[in-house]
């Protein structure tokens, strides 16, 4: 079965490394970028969307469905943030287009990345892991086919 993925974050060093592979990949039949910059890549198998607030979905919605994967590795260091603005950023706009593509493809594997250390009972003491934890739970909580929380400790650019 080919996959047609959907990528977030990719102006970032994981979702560039992440849209990279999925386009090189011969089961990925095609890949969708969604983000706030273009990518500056050109490729057969990608589509971009550029949308200026991903917590308005609304006019791209449509555009939004028939995939059966999604990688979301859009997201922001928490130094030197409140935690309501790194809420914000980590939870609101994570769960808003979650939310979205669960109801628009229920058979859809969703794996966010998230970070070693993350707080599943979300009571502990560091408010970005606190946070991510809330997050993971919440995304397992959506008619997904599967979720995935992927805790990387260190990633090295190549």
């Amino acid at each position: 079965m080919k996959l047609k993925v959907i990528v977030t974050g990719v102006t970032g060093m994981v979702g560039e490394g992440v849209m990279y592979e999925c386009l090189m990949h011969p089961d990925v039949e095609s890949v969708l970028t969604v983000s706030r910059k273009p990518t500056g890549y050109a490729h057969p198998k990608l589509t971009e969307i550029v949308i200026p607030d991903l917590l308005d979905l609304s006019a791209i919605e449509s555009r939004l469905t028939g995939y059966n994967a999604c990688f979301f590795c859009l997201g922001v260091s928490s130094i030197g943030m409140k935690e309501a603005e790194y809420r914000h950023i980590t939870y609101d706009l994570t769960m808003n287009f979650a939310t979205t593509l669960s109801k628009a493809n229920p058979d859809m594997t969703f794996c966010y990345i998230s970070g070693a250390g993350t707080d599943s009972s979300e009571s502990g003491k560091l408010m970005w892991a606190r946070v991510k934890g809330k997050t993971e739970n919440d995304l397992r909580k959506l008619p997904f086919k599967r979720v995935f929380a992927f805790r990387p400790g260190l990633i090295k650019a190549t």
